[in-house]
């Protein structure tokens, strides 16, 4: 008998002897060392042969597995993965996979712990493999089921093993199949909805706190890391396969409140995925807030939140239509959160905050220019005055909040860029709204755009006392231009504001915006229309009959306020002693023309004396305090002060060069006489500076008359000689005003006579045959030697 089977096993075909010798009599002596090293050198000579190698091994092993023979078994497993080591560049290692595929499957489909750890290892070394033959039949359907369930393993005793393991499988999934365009598609929507959920139920289960120790790697650390993989491999047209099982889990598990987890698995999203696609992230998690408006409001608010934790980071990588886009979905969810309520609650409010948050947290992260564009989008949407509703109301409040998270986090440079006009005009319709919410808001974005010096808390209240820690720098030229160019309208504005209501921190915010107003753009060109700016407040108490007594009170404190404060920025002591005089007289006899204002709720029912003009602000006596500054007064003088609700238009309100001709009557002509003020200098066409006239004696006191603004006998003088000079224009006739101008174009005359001897000359030379009668001609004065007054030059 001994002889037959020595007979029998001699035909045996040679791999499978060395396949068997692998095997040793105990199976607890494990594999074979030497007999391996052979069978390697076999495969790597004769490839042809691997295939069946690695059939009769996966017969061996289905065997030994059937039998319990687990240790056999094992040593089967680890001879195919020293084969698939050695012989990974042979072309004829597809087949041999399938055998190796078909091993791990059947180590997998085992109740053993141990078989399955070890078949995912194994798995986890094939996929580590770069194959040079691909493979068009290949699937992994089993693997990624066998091994996200392992990741959801209760067993007592190796629960942490094996949903190691399962992560580490369905790395090795995902690595082999996304390298490889012509396996199946792991990316569509059943292969995803096993494995997010798999890898999010082993991240939640950890602190959520990184693994330093990489020998000690936990499920929840190593979850974490696949996940950062799988996105990080993930296209454009397959970011979306990932984040809606995501959604979807976190739903079903009612992980959105509290959103601690939310929150952290998005930034690993946020964070892994390729820059260029993380617009499509904010996207998606918008539209599965559209699809939850239903949703309790804590949950929105959740949504929102993590939201706003996460746009700041897709902020970078959207510009143009894509950034406003995004801010038009977060007012789109604003709008609908207004309009879907009829009283706010906490928890709507909340939510409201949430999405105002995330809008500041996108904008943050844009350029100034492109804030800018987001601040006239979201004024764009303000619903306009005339909509009184009280659902419009609440809107227009929502959408200027999120507009003023915008502004703050706008850096002001030029009052010319912050303040578009496109963007300022409609702002100043919305500072005369009635609701007085609705204006507060508007002076904070006013309020956070003016100050460029950090000086809105230091002016956050009325007073007549200095500010130490005031911080002031002169205005460049471009915010003068745009001072005179929109000055006026803003207050204009200001002025309407504070009428419309006694409220005290209503009258405190506008005071705010106007004392930041005049501290940044405070210089001599500018001071006399912030004067006329401060008697336009006080002509608002004093002559408008439908204010209360404390509203007038409130107006008077407010004057008094800006004028002791633009004494002291501008540096016109003058100015500074006038107004300390009239606080003094007020602090004796009128005190509640003073701040602090008056609450009017605590003031019912008391009488206040408001017939007292002898402390009010006088127009003169500003005029006479620049004058004698050695400044220009003449705006001041001949301007008026702001009035309530002026029907001009503000832009065009007042001329920085004024002219006699606005005291007499206008005429339809464009090309109106009145206007001419004798003096064709262009120094009187300068915006701020006056031609002065020399006095005889040039000694100290002269020279500083000259300096001054002249007296009223010399302004009564000009004026009729102006008026004389105008009639004169107008009714005299045009050969009377030849020869009054006629001395002044001896120059020009001259000129021109040269000019027309020459070209006479010259027909002389080349025309002889008609010299005479050009001699003739010459003889006569022609009409061109007419001389033209200067005053019609064009």
């Amino acid at each position: 008998m001994p002889g037959c089977c020595g007979c029998c096993s001699a035909l045996r075909p040679r791999y499978k002897r060395l396949v068997d010798n692998i095997f040793p009599v105990n199976p607890e002596d494990g594999l074979v060392k030497s007999n391996m090293e052979k069978l390697t050198f076999y495969s790597l000579s004769s490839p042809d042969k691997l295939d069946r190698i690695g059939e009769y091994l996966y017969q061996k092993a289905t065997k030994d597995i059937n039998r319990k023979r687990y240790k056999l078994a094992e040593i089967a497993m680890e001879a195919m993965d020293l084969l698939l080591q050695a012989c990974h560049a042979q072309t004829t290692l597809n087949l041999f996979v399938e055998s190796f595929l078909r091993m791990v499957q059947k180590l997998l489909e085992d109740s053993n712990p141990n078989l399955k750890i070890m078949a995912t290892n194994s798995f986890v070394k094939f996929a580590n493999i770069n194959e040079d033959t691909p493979s068009y039949h290949r699937r992994y359907d089993f693997f990624i089921s066998k091994f996200s369930s392992m990741c959801h393993s209760d067993a007592a005793s190796m629960r942490d093993s094996l949903r190691l393991a399962g992560i580490k499988g369905l790395q090795g999934v995902i690595r082999k199949t996304v390298s490889d365009d012509l396996v199946e598609n792991i990316w569509e929507a059943e292969h995803m909805e096993k494995i997010v959920p798999s890898l999010l139920f082993n991240m939640q289960s950890g602190d959520l706190t990184p693994v330093e120790d990489a020998t000690n790697v936990t499920p929840p650390a190593l979850a974490e890391e696949v996940l950062r993989e799988l996105v990080g491999r993930a296209s454009f047209g397959h970011i979306r396969s990932v984040l809606k099982p995501l959604l979807t889990h976190l739903d079903r598990h009612e992980l959105w409140v509290p959103n601690t987890f939310a929150i952290h698995t998005f930034r690993i999203v946020m964070i892994s995925i390729q820059p260029q696609y993380s617009y499509t992230v904010v996207e998606t998690l918008m539209q599965h807030l559209d699809s939850n408006f239903k949703s309790s409001p804590k949950t929105r608010t959740s949504l929102a939140v993590v939201l706003s934790k996460i746009i700041a980071i897709a902020a970078g990588e959207s510009v143009g239509p894509s950034a406003l886009d995004i801010i038009n979905n977060l007012l789109t969810h604003l709008r609908t959160s207004v309009s879907t309520t009829s009283e706010i609650t906490p928890e709507e409010s909340q939510y409201q905050e949430a999405l105002i948050n995330a809008l500041g947290e996108f904008a943050n992260h844009h350029p100034d220019y492109q804030k800018i564009e987001i601040m006239l989008f979201i004024m764009n949407t303000v619903p306009d005055l005339s909509k009184k509703s009280k659902g419009d109301q609440m809107l227009q409040n929502i959408l200027l909040k999120s507009l003023l998270k915008v502004g703050t986090q706008y850096s002001t440079v030029s009052f010319e860029k912050a303040f578009p006009a496109s963007f300022l005009q409609p702002l100043l319709k919305m500072a005369r709204a009635p609701h007085n919410p609705t204006r507060m808001v508007v002076m904070q974005i006013l309020q956070a755009l003016l100050d460029r010096h950090q000086n809105e808390q230091v002016l956050s209240s009325v007073s007549v006392k200095p500010y130490p820690a005031l911080s002031q720098e002169p205005p460049s030229r471009s915010d003068i231009i745009f001072t005179h160019k929109y000055g006026a309208n803003i207050m204009q504005a200001l002025i309407d504001s504070m009428a419309l209501s006694d409220r005290v921190d209503a009258l405190t915010s506008s005071f705010n915006t106007a004392a930041l107003l005049i501290v940044e753009m405070s210089c001599n060109e500018t001071v006399q229309e912030f004067l006329l700016f401060i008697l336009g407040i006080q002509q608002v108490a004093t002559t408008v009959d439908t204010l209360g007594n404390v509203h007038k009170c409130s107006l008077h404190a407010v004057s008094i306020g800006l004028l002791v404060l633009i004494s002291r920025v501008s540096g016109i002591n003058n100015l500074l002693e006038y107004a300390q005089k009239i606080v003094d007289a007020r602090r004796e006899e009128a005190s509640h023309f003073l701040p602090p204002l008056l609450e009017p709720k605590k003031q019912a029912g008391k009488t206040f004396n408001l017939a007292l003009p002898h402390l009010a602000i006088d127009k003169m006596a500003l005029g006479e305090c620049l004058q004698n500054a050695g400044m220009d007064a003449q705006r001041l003088n001949t301007g008026a002060p702001y009035s309530l609700n002026q029907t001009d238009h503000p832009g065009h309100r007042h001329s920085w060069v004024e002219s006699v001709s606005n005291q007499l009557t206008q005429r339809n002509s464009s090309a109106d006489l009145t206007a001419y003020n004798g003096d064709v200098d262009s120094v009187s066409s300068s915006p701020g500076v006056c031609k002065k006239l020399l006095a005889p004696e040039f000694n100290f006191d002269a020279m500083k008359r000259a300096l001054a603004e002249p007296t009223e006998a010399a302004k009564r003088e000009q004026r009729e000689r102006q008026m004389q000079i105008v009639r004169t224009f107008r009714e005299g006739e045009f050969d009377d005003l030849m020869r009054r101008t006629e001395p002044k174009h001896d120059v020009i005359q001259n000129r021109l006579n040269e000019l027309f001897n020459s070209l006479a000359v010259e027909r002389q030379i080349t025309q002889s045959d008609t010299k005479s009668s050009q001699l003739q001609a010459c003889n006569e004065k022609p009409i061109y030697e007419t001389n033209f007054p200067e005053l019609f030059y064009y």
